[in-house]
């Protein structure tokens, strides 16, 4: 899964071209890397990052969707968004796949939304929003505390007839940096919910905070930490750098088919 940031403020993209021909040049290099779906948000979900109005979100995605379509109609697109309203119009323009940061905890109408639009969701595990999941976050056991979210919220999926659900432990929302790694190290432990894992942990602070470094520098932190994602059972990646996690991707199904 490609990152495609239509924000002016993303924590790693900050500064890139975002406009919609920037960005489709960006989308036209991740399919051509071998990207299977391209994430689209008009959002930065960063600690304290600011809002966004519904107007603003609209107007930064929403041509950017009916733009790829255009150009790449067979492209997947997922919209990464915590609100239903963009959902609906993004599945409108041809979206297919909606990736909620928040898991249904910031906008009510989502799950009845993502019923109503019978699209496959990224069901994330967070604490808080992005405002505040920063400020001093904790778990009895973080690993069963975000069990116990995918179970409830997986049941009320169902009971909205949803059943394409994705999951996301959500790295870095509302996490320290033990927090973080303690989900990474049993992260196939979710394999019992019978549901694919995402994994987005792409040049974030888990990566550079261990290496001293920063988002810029973080590329092989990414990519090695990728590599014990895939072993843990994860079974899509999304990320900045669309080459390197097929390179990843690729040597670990290699490494899978040996007896």
């Amino acid at each position: 899964m490609g990152i495609l940031n239509a924000t002016p403020d993303s924590f790693y993209t900050k500064g890139k071209n975002n406009t919609t021909a920037g960005l489709l040049e960006q989308a036209a290099q991740m399919l051509a890397a071998g990207a299977t779906i391209l994430d689209v948000g008009g959002v930065s979900t960063r600690p304290k990052a600011p809002e966004v109005s519904l107007e603003e979100e609209l107007n930064r995605v929403i041509p950017l969707i009916k733009a790829i379509k255009v150009h790449f109609p067979k492209a997947l697109i997922s919209i990464d968004t915590f609100r239903a309203a963009v959902a609906r119009e993004a599945v409108a323009a041809g979206a297919a796949i909606v990736n909620d940061i928040s898991g249904g905890t910031m906008d009510p109408e989502m799950l009845q939304t993502i019923a109503d639009l019978k699209v496959s969701y990224i069901l994330t595990h967070i604490k808080g929003t992005p405002a505040d999941m920063q400020e001093a976050p904790a778990y009895d056991d973080v690993v069963l505390d975000v069990m116990d979210f995918f179970i409830e919220k997986l049941q009320l999926l169902a009971s909205f007839g949803v059943k394409d659900v994705i999951l996301d432990v959500g790295f870095g929302f509302g996490k320290t940096l033990a927090h973080n790694y303690t989900l990474l190290q049993h992260m196939d432990a979710f394999a019992i919910l019978n549901r694919p894992v995402l994994m987005g942990i792409s040049r974030k602070s888990m990566v550079y905070k261990v290496l001293n470094s920063n988002a810029a520098n973080a590329l092989n932190g990414t990519t090695a930490l990728h590599s014990i994602g895939l072993l843990k059972g994860a079974q899509i990646l999304r990320v900045h750098d669309v080459q390197e996690a097929v390179e990843t991707i690729s040597l670990h199904k290699m490494l899978s088919n040996q007896q």
